[in-house]
């Protein structure tokens, strides 16, 4: 049951009463869903209780940025029950007016776009929370394993496993790299409606979805409303996105397109970044062409730039004829996947750094360091430690060693860079004092956290 008879299990001995009902809640709600595939839910509303309020609060990030009314997570907390309490009556007796989402931009691929993130007030992602909590359980029965994105248990690296391993098993040698344009802002309402009632029809939360959708957007003072779209950042916007997809998507695709192909084909979504892998040209060349119709279908638009079909086949060991084309190489999930050679000779799958994620990252590093240069170095420098720890911890893969390291050299560069400016005289900050001073403080090894051989497993 996708996960939730683990949960339950992992928690027995925890002293949370109110985390271990949640999760025997969730438990039952998962096998019924994995018993009655076919089975609409119309009594879901009848688990948001107090403890259930609880445990969704306690899911929120303390230090999660504040909505349109200003109101922080430890500010919601100071009177949680009577604050609970007030918004479990107004959700279930439809009084509930869900409140305009404060939107930012923040830096999308190389910095030169940006992409709107929509931060709902703390309440709202309380109740948002509880709902995703009632319908994870019953969906994660019916999604597939070709999606990773934000689902219990599942991770971007287990998503490059299993393409690393799809590559090296499965005898492609065609990728086909898609964009899905802005795909957060032309979400279809009233189709998202139809499929989730397939599957859940109770009148409170499907209510509550109607609203979030028609919730407004507020930018610089101003409120806006769309009819279609979910803004990124929302907690339920992840769960109807997947949601979305899978009906869209990896339904048609492994009901419809594999069985009609020539050879072997798969599909690895992460939310709504995805890429398809095929043995035959032919069929690779079909589902491009068809593709583009499926998703208008559904209201989505493919970005015709951004979407594109890769030869990928493995190169012979020994060099000679490659075939009519030489492997090209494809992002994923911010690396880039190339076939290069083994230390025996042969070819396997490569990931290294994508270079536009290189740039944003030291992009992003390097305006941080311009904007704390005043503090002390001390204090930088366990900052800098954290970061380069954090990027470490997922772009340390299997082979990536070498932009790992250039990573780590930049850094060191930018902070010699900003160091040096922090005195009126330039060369305040020589090499040898920045030596001396690396001595002191060292930045942390830059090593592999994600073995490929688990992916061979």
């Amino acid at each position: 049951m996708s996960g939730y008879e683990t949960d339950v299990g992992k928690h027995e001995k925890e002293d949370t009463e109110p985390t271990m009902e949640v999760l025997t809640k969730q438990w039952r709600i998962a096998k019924l869903a994995a018993e009655r595939p076919q089975e609409c839910f119309t009594a879901l509303n009848h688990y948001l209780d107090m403890n259930w309020m609880k445990e969704a609060f306690s899911r929120l990030r303390r230090a999660s940025a504040a909505g349109v009314d200003g109101q922080r997570v430890a500010d919601y907390g100071r009177d949680l029950e009577a604050n609970l309490q007030d918004l479990i009556d107004r959700a279930k007796s439809g009084k509930y007016v869900a409140p305009p989402v404060r939107r930012k931009h923040i830096p999308k691929g190389d910095g030169k776009e940006t992409r709107p993130i929509g931060i709902p007030t703390t309440e709202d992602k309380v109740l948002q929370r509880a709902i995703a909590m009632l319908l994870e359980p019953i969906y994660e029965q019916d999604f597939m394993d070709c999606s990773y994105g934000f689902r219990p248990g599942r991770s971007a690296h287990n998503a490059l496993e299993n393409l690393w391993k799809e590559c090296m098993r499965s005898g492609i040698s065609w990728m086909l790299d898609v964009d899905i344009k802005s795909f957060f802002d032309t979400l279809d309402h009233g189709k998202l409606r139809e499929i989730i009632g397939q599957r859940v029809r109770d009148g409170v939360v499907t209510r509550l979805i109607n609203k979030w959708l028609k919730a407004g957007v507020m930018e610089e003072g101003t409120v806006s409303y769309r009819d279609e779209g979910t803004p990124q950042g929302g907690i339920i916007s992840p769960l109807l996105s997947n949601i979305y997809l899978h009906e869209v998507l990896d339904k048609w695709f492994a009901n419809e397109v594999k069985v009609r192909l020539k050879g072997r084909a798969f599909l690895v979504r992460y939310a709504d970044d995805f890429v398809m892998g095929f043995e035959c040209e032919e069929d690779a060349r079909r589902v491009y062409a068809v593709l583009p119709k499926r998703f208008e279908k559904w209201g989505l638009r493919l970005h015709p730039e951004k979407t594109r079909l890769i030869p990928f086949a493995r190169p012979r060991k020994g060099g000679g004829k490659q075939g009519p084309k030489e492997p090209g190489t494809f992002d994923f999930l911010g690396f880039t996947h190339y076939w290069g050679k083994t230390r025996k000779g042969g070819f396997a799958v490569r990931r290294k750094t994508a270079r536009k994620r290189m740039s944003r990252s030291l992009k992003a590093i390097s305006e941080w360091m311009r904007k704390n240069r005043h503090h002390r170095v001390g204090e930088q420098w366990k900052a800098l430690v954290q970061k380069l720890r954090g990027h470490f911890g997922y772009y340390g893969i299997t082979g990536n060693g070498e932009a790992l390291e250039r990573f780590k050299e930049e850094v060191k560069r930018l902070w010699h860079k900003w160091l040096d400016r922090r005195s009126r005289n330039r060369g305040g900050m020589s090499w040898q004092r920045f030596s001396e001073l690396m001595r002191r403080f060292p930045f942390p090894p830059a090593r592999v956290v994600h073995s490929i051989y688990a992916a061979k497993s």
